[in-house]
């Protein structure tokens, strides 16, 4: 592993252990040469996935750009860092265990779509509209009138 202040390839491990979410193992790392210290995560990867864009482009799946885009729409909101990296882990492990090496970006954006839902609206509503491209306030209103529950017709509103 190179060293991340001097660039040095001959790093040593220090110390290994699992991280917090169980699906990783945290390493300290030293470097001879200029006494740096520094922490790696190692994780599964049970197959190299590629993400095909809506318009045919190609390109490898990337973890940390999946994780920055939930965690803008999560940002400021109350959900534990633990709860983030157990849903991102959840989400990879979901797109390695469809079957295919290529996956259509629509697909991730459901699969994010829906974890989300199931722990903050607001961040699911966040992410949608990046997600589906909202030009206008009235997208957000049809989007978010989708969410609520209609009344019973047998009720009035506001009973």
């Amino acid at each position: 592993m190179r060293c991340p202040f001097c660039g040095n390839i001959d790093t040593q491990v220090k110390d290994s252990r699992p991280a917090e979410d169980h699906v990783s193992i945290r390493r300290r790392r030293f470097c001879p040469a200029c006494g740096g210290r520094f922490t790696t995560y190692e994780r599964v990867q049970l197959r190299d996935l590629v993400v095909v864009k809506s318009n045919g482009r190609r390109e490898d799946f990337d973890r940390d750009k999946l994780e920055r885009s939930i965690r803008i729409a999560l940002q400021k909101r109350p959900v534990e860092p633990e709860r983030v990296e157990q849903m991102i882990s959840g989400i990879v492990r979901r797109l390695e265990s469809l079957g295919e090496t290529d996956i259509q970006s629509k697909v991730v954006g459901e699969i994010v779509m829906e974890s989300l839902a199931r722990i903050d609206t607001v961040a699911y509503v966040r992410f949608a509209s990046v997600y589906k491209n909202f030009q206008a306030a009235d997208d957000f209103d049809k989007f978010v009138s989708e969410l609520r529950p209609n009344p019973e017709p047998d009720e009035p509103e506001g009973a």
